[in-house]
């Protein structure tokens, strides 16, 4: 790894001439003046102001003797007040910076501190062009920055337990909320749940490597606001996407007190290392494609008194382009944009020891002004992310979409990246929960969705296959709802998909019904089984291995309580150890991770693909709606290795029974989800030879041991 280097911009305690101080940089271009603002903890007013001078190129700077680290300031900004060119400026604003390295203060009606003279933020009328600076200033109700010092904290970082190595096609994921996964956890102590040090608890820990998990993809842990329309509904953001730092962690999610900046970052970094030192990654969901700014009706806390027109994609009359449904977006053609999200990105890698970034909304990060806001794969900023030595070994793993125009890319990023699969989702989703999925659609899904990954170099494992994930329904109410019940959201069950594929087995939601309940576990098993035997990279949601449930609410990003906290003391026990059957099923055999793709060609054909009669499928028969069986034959070794075992993998939607001819000699089997068995090494093996009965709906894999290598499998039929 390159040498670690601080951000350029930001605060930073140094030596100039002999004398110790800080020195500030803020870029603000299109300001006529920035001033920063030094206060005492406590104090509602500034006890210092100093102007910074006009360094060039847009900077603004100043080095200020006799502070140091842990110096509480703010910015203040002045310049034109022209909303019909995009210009905000309000020197009554005390504004936050965006490389502060750390935040204090209360933050839970930041959404209320609105630029402009607004009589009532929650509810707010006037027309954008008519807003008229605020002249009161605002600094008691804002948070501080806390000056850092940078070097020291990049020492820390360096001092963890380095990035566990693993092969891409061995990675696991688990996409977990910080809070969620622990605050009922029954064996972390009270002080500690909901925490990362609760994430770090050996009772924690221990289940992720039961199941297998090498990579734990955190929900947004940067620190974050509630958006008013919350605030009014006396809901929150649970879910975090809606940045207010780039470089903080959330002090909400610490056990020490969110006063010690420097406790709750020590926190961050040993629940890092705990990971570490059990084999398992850290990868965070990071939100670039806009701020905590919202709409022209929203705060006015860094970015947008800084230079709304400089920060902000623009659109047309002064309002910023809204390519994330939020309000605004970033102007990542802009290089000190690009600068900053780059600063931060290698601050948690270098800094908190973080091992990649999963980044929501990521067409957004694409988006290039010179070509009128179309997505380029090879923007400035992802041009920037390939090349720079500190990013280029880290995972990058994009939703490749958003919503603004043409807005989805999935298989359109380059080499190097992994991508959410929405097909892979959609189509397993279908095949299993009767919305007329094929058999074809099912096969080119399971082998890592190859029409579209396959090209431009890249590899199986770019496809990140998932059946649930944080937004929509989790696994037990993908099984048990047809219809999304989001009213406790308090937007009248509008918000949230509408379109789940999603089934209830003939009751909606819980039942003691004992048919209604077999045929879900089947469901159950069934798309679990499917996630762990494709082609690709899994990723599993946090308490689907529990059997959580939300009630039917499909968008529970404001449902910070038990409809969201893992619910550990019903967890369904007999689920988690299927599952981790499945984990340990995937690394034992090379056939359910292949590192390259498929071809089918060869003498012996690295996938051969057979209907129920035993015979390779037919054309005609891969789109037939009314035939729900498929087999999977497949002879490959652990990578360059020629194979030693031939696998059989069934996958039998239908309810009905069915007889699968197999194909020549004895075969064990392996998996059977109908049964909920996974036969693990040293463990008894069901047999079969000529023929499997299938009597519910499951997942088969059955193996064929190839006695001494190069050995060729018997023929088919």
């Amino acid at each position: 790894m390159s040498p670690c280097v601080a951000p350029a911009l930001g605060a930073h305690p140094c030596c100039q001439g002999g004398v110790d101080g800080v020195h500030f940089s803020v870029w603000a271009p299109d300001a006529h003046g920035v001033d920063v603002c030094l206060f005492e903890p406590g104090e509602p007013i500034e006890s210092r102001r100093v102007a910074l001078q006009p360094a060039g190129d847009g900077v603004w700077s100043a080095f200020v003797p006799g502070v140091g680290a842990g110096q509480l300031y703010g910015l203040r900004a002045s310049g034109p007040w022209l909303p019909e060119a995009g210009h905000r400026f309000n020197p009554a604003r005390l504004l936050l910076d965006p490389w502060a390295l750390a935040l204090v203060g209360d933050t839970e009606r930041l959404a209320l501190q609105t630029g402009h003279a607004c009589a009532d933020p929650l509810h707010p009328t006037q027309a954008w062009n008519e807003h008229q600076p605020d002249p009161n200033d605002n600094a008691a109700h804002m948070p501080r920055c806390v000056v850092v010092d940078a070097q020291a904290e990049l020492a820390a970082g360096m001092a963890l337990a380095p990035r566990p190595a693993m092969a891409g096609e061995r990675v696991v994921i688990y996409e977990a909320h910080v809070k969620a996964l622990t605050r009922l956890h029954p064996e972390v102590p009270e002080a500690d749940r909901g925490t990362y040090r609760g994430l770090a608890h050996p009772a924690v820990v221990q289940h992720l490597q039961r199941l297998g998990i090498t990579t734990v993809c955190l929900l947004p842990v940067h620190q974050h606001i509630s958006e008013r329309h919350l605030i009014e509904r006396g809901l929150s953001n649970h879910w975090g996407y809606n940045t207010l730092n780039a470089f903080a962690p959330e002090p909400a999610y610490a056990a020490a007190s969110a006063d010690d900046t420097a406790a709750v970052r020590a926190e961050f970094r040993h629940m890092v290392d705990t990971l570490h030192r059990a084999g398992i990654e850290v990868v965070l969901d990071v939100v670039f494609n806009h701020t905590a700014e919202s709409d022209l009706n929203g705060p006015t806390l860094s970015w947008r008194g800084l230079g709304q027109t400089s920060w902000y994609a623009m659109g047309e009359h002064g309002v910023p382009h809204n390519f994330s449904g939020t309000g605004n977006s970033l102007a990542f053609s802009e290089p000190r944009v690009q600068q900053w999200v780059m600063d931060s990105l290698r601050w948690w890698v270098q800094a908190f020891g973080v091992d990649g970034f999963r980044f929501d909304l990521a067409v957004s990060l694409g988006r290039d002004a010179a070509l009128g806001h179309a997505f380029n794969p090879r923007s400035a900023l992802m041009d920037a992310m390939a090349q720079d030595p500190v990013l280029r070994g880290v995972r990058l793993i994009a939703e490749p979409w958003d919503v603004g125009p043409n807005g989805y890319h999935m298989g359109g990023f380059e080499a190097g990246w992994l991508e959410w699969n929405d097909r892979f989702r959609d189509g397993v989703r279908a095949f299993w929960l009767g919305h007329h999925g094929t058999r074809g659609e099912l096969a080119t899904r399971t082998c890592a969705s190859g029409d579209v990954f396959n090209q431009r170099n890249r590899l199986p494992t770019a496809s990140v296959n998932m059946v649930t994930a944080h937004d929509g329904f989790n696994l037990a109410d993908l099984t048990a709802h047809q219809h999304k019940h989001n009213t406790a959201n308090g937007e009248d069950n509008r918000d949230g998909h509408g379109h789940n594929l999603s089934a209830n087995a003939g009751v909606e939601g819980a039942t003691n019904d004992p048919v209604v309940l077999h045929r879900r576990g089947l469901w159950r098993r069934a798309l679990l089984a499917t996630l762990f035997c494709a082609q690709g990279t899994p990723q599993l949601l946090a308490g689907d291995e529990l059997g959580h449930s939300q009630q039917g609410n499909n968008n529970c990003y404001c449902q910070d309580n038990a409809t969201t906290w893992l619910d550990w003391a019903q967890a369904d026990t007999e689920l988690i150890h299927f599952v981790a059957g499945l984990a340990a099923l995937r690394r034992q055999h090379p056939g359910l991770c292949h590192a390259r793709w498929f071809s089918g060609e060869g003498t012996t054909p690295d996938i051969t693909w057979l209907d129920t009669d035993g015979h390779p499928m037919r054309p005609e028969a891969w789109q037939a709606r009314d035939r729900h069986t498929l087999t999977a034959l497949v002879t490959v070794g652990e990578g360059d290795a020629p194979p030693l075992e031939r696998l059989l993998l069934v996958w039998h939607a239908d309810h009905g029974h069915c007889t699968l001819q197999l194909p020549p000699g004895d075969w064990s089997v392996l998996l059977d989800s109908a049964r909920a068995r996974v036969a693990l090494p040293g463990q008894a093996r069901d047999t079969a030879a000529g023929r499997l009965a299938l009597h519910e709906a499951g997942v088969w894999v059955l193996v064929q041991g190839l006695h001494a290598a190069g050995d060729t499998p018997p023929g088919l039929p």
